[in-house]
């Protein structure tokens, strides 16, 4: 993921640098404070005689210093935030990008909940981890190297309390860090099944009421809860000994050093001022450590979250462009041959042996029993999916031989679950083609019965549609879908049982505006009602993944037994199929 560091590598040696002025004026001050301590007041130098200039004059120095110091800090932190926060942003669009391109094989393995967390989360760990590599180990390191070189400066002695608290502050890490690393993976899958419970929920808020599950649901909820507080607990408390058992390190090294000070001044080996310098250097080393330490474990979590980055970044599409193919002779033509279908993980066949020649401007109508195969079918023509085994062909042209784009756009389809965006109704119907003008925007949505509707809502076409269109009724979302893939004009239209929440006179007047306005577009309607696609130029019925018969309604009725059932129990359910 360095590569998206190349665009702000300058913020990030701006920030240093300015980092490195901050901690040399901390580092200068104690130094100075013991020129005032020793010459200015107790006048080691002047026989015991207070030095007032020397005192204004450093004091001055001093402030000018930590003046300088505080504006690097926040020139540091500027840098560091535009840095961090614009890689994150970069991090964050490319995982998107890659999630867009990602077969649906990919994205059901991944799960919704843990992308989300992903390009959430994640990106937020790793975006912290830049900033503490930025920042905090530039700070801590110049504290432990500095402070520990000008601490031995002071009085050679002071090594033995160096040698002493080291160790036992690197032990500290070490255990700490080791016992942490482990659960920082777990605690993001924890978050990733704590989002997918909170989505579904929240997407299927209606079913859960209906079924009044919303006790079942918040057990789940609480599972998926407790687990993640459970992982972050034991994080928390491991990580909550560093800090104390730290403080106690940097308190008994202090005692130590004015122990010694104590006596190298009493030798007159030391100054006093050198014993107080000594405390502020060891304090600033220790706390070098500390800083050092909290940086780490930042390391463990923004490298946990980096990794599950990285195989969103590096999954390679599963569907891919093919070398493209241009302008073709046929149009509208589609044609499966010999393919056979199954779903990744799962070894049995949804679809099988399907021979069927789809002709240009041909009104196509498919109906079989639920979990026949048939929005699997389609599915393959758009490359939803791709056959097992088998050829798909479009306008004579091999699928895989198309660029996605290519070929998708050859296709307007309405899928069975109407997706709508939380923008305005234009804004979703636009989604089918957004360069169109305000005339064939009304022609698509008057062709799909949709304007009547859209008129009266309050803003009209700017009237805004809630997320998955929930502020609609289900016939309304489905118009708004057809008046969109309508829109589209898409030499091949899939019509996925698009018209199951209309009313037969709605469905009819679309049907007509199709037969009137879209003559010449193939159509390719999957209906469960007869009456949907009785009118159709030839009819697939779908058994158990094949194709056991197609042809015309009128011989369908004489020659298919699967047909005359289904025409027969919708006839005494009440003339659906009239």
């Amino acid at each position: 993921m360095l590569r998206y560091m190349k665009k702000y590598w300058i913020f990030a040696l701006l920030a240093a640098l300015f980092m490195i002025g901050e901690v040399a004026a901390d580092m200068i001050q104690p130094k100075l404070m013991a020129g005032i301590v020793d010459d200015g007041i107790l006048g080691l130098s002047g026989n015991g005689t207070p030095d007032i200039s020397l005192i204004t004059t450093v004091g001055i120095r001093m402030l000018l210093i930590v003046l300088a110091g505080g504006l690097c800090g926040i020139l540091c932190a500027a840098m560091t935030n535009i840095c961090g926060q614009s890689y994150g942003n970069e991090v964050r669009k490319a995982c998107f990008s890659n999630i867009m391109k990602m077969s649906f094989e990919q994205t059901d393995s991944f799960t919704t909940g843990s992308l989300i967390t992903r390009v959430t989360n994640d990106v937020s760990q790793v975006q912290r981890l830049v900033m503490s590599i930025v920042r905090g180990l530039i700070r801590s390191s110049m504290f432990l190297i500095a402070g520990t070189f000008t601490l031995l400066s002071l009085n050679v002695h002071f090594n033995i309390v160096v040698a002493c608290a080291f160790p036992l502050v690197i032990l500290d890490i070490v255990f700490i860090l080791w016992k942490t690393n482990p659960l920082f993976g777990i605690l993001q899958k924890r978050i990733d099944r704590m989002n997918t419970v909170i989505g579904e929920n929240i997407s299927g808020a209606r079913v859960v009421r209906a079924f009044i599950q919303e006790g079942t649901e918040t057990e789940r909820f609480d599972r998926a809860n407790t687990e993640l507080v459970e992982t972050q607990m034991r994080v928390l408390i491991l990580t909550s000994f560093m800090r104390p058992i730290m403080n106690i390190i940097l308190n008994m090294a202090i005692v130590a050093l004015i122990w010694i000070g104590a006596i190298q001044t009493k030798a007159g080996g030391m100054r006093p001022g050198d014993v107080m310098a000594a405390i502020t250097y060891i304090s600033q080393i220790l706390n070098g450590m500390m800083m050092l330490a909290m940086i780490f474990q930042t390391f463990s979590r923004g490298f946990a979250s980096g990794r599950r980055i990285n195989e969103i970044l590096h999954a390679e599409p599963a569907i891919t462009d093919g070398p493209g193919v241009g302008e073709t002779a046929v149009k509208g033509s589609v044609c499966f041959r010999d393919v056979s279908f199954s779903y990744p993980d799962n070894q049995a066949e949804v679809l099988h042996d399907i021979d069927l020649e789809i002709r240009p401007g041909e009104v196509f109508g498919i109906i079989g029993s639920t979990g026949c195969g048939k929005t699997s079918l389609i599915n393959l023509i758009s490359r939803l999916y791709d056959a097992t085994e088998g050829t798909v062909e479009v306008d004579g042209v091999n699928i895989r031989e198309y660029k996605l784009k290519e070929l998708r756009d050859r296709v307007a389809a309405v899928p069975q679950k109407n997706e709508l965006f939380s923008t305005t109704i234009r804004e979703n119907i636009l989604l089918g083609r957004e360069q169109a003008n305000e005339n064939e925007i009304r022609a698509a949505a008057q062709a799909a019965q949709a304007e009547e509707f859209i008129l009266e809502q309050p803003h009209g076409y700017e009237t805004p549609v809630a997320e998955g269109g929930t502020s609609l009724s289900g016939g309304q979302r489905q118009r708004v879908a057809i008046a969109r893939a309508l829109l589209k004009k898409g030499e091949i239209l899939i019509l996925d049982d698009s018209t199951s929440a209309l009313d037969l006179v709605t469905e009819a007047k679309i049907y007509d505006a199709l037969d009137r306005d879209y003559a010449g577009i193939t159509r390719i309607i999957i209906a469960q009602r007869i009456a949907s696609i009785r009118n159709a130029d030839r009819i697939a019925v779908m058994e158990n993944g094949s194709i056991i018969a197609c042809a015309g309604h009128e011989e369908l009725l004489r020659t298919c037994g699967t047909y005359q059932d289904i025409y027969q129990s919708q006839v005494k359910m009440g003339g659906a199929a009239e």
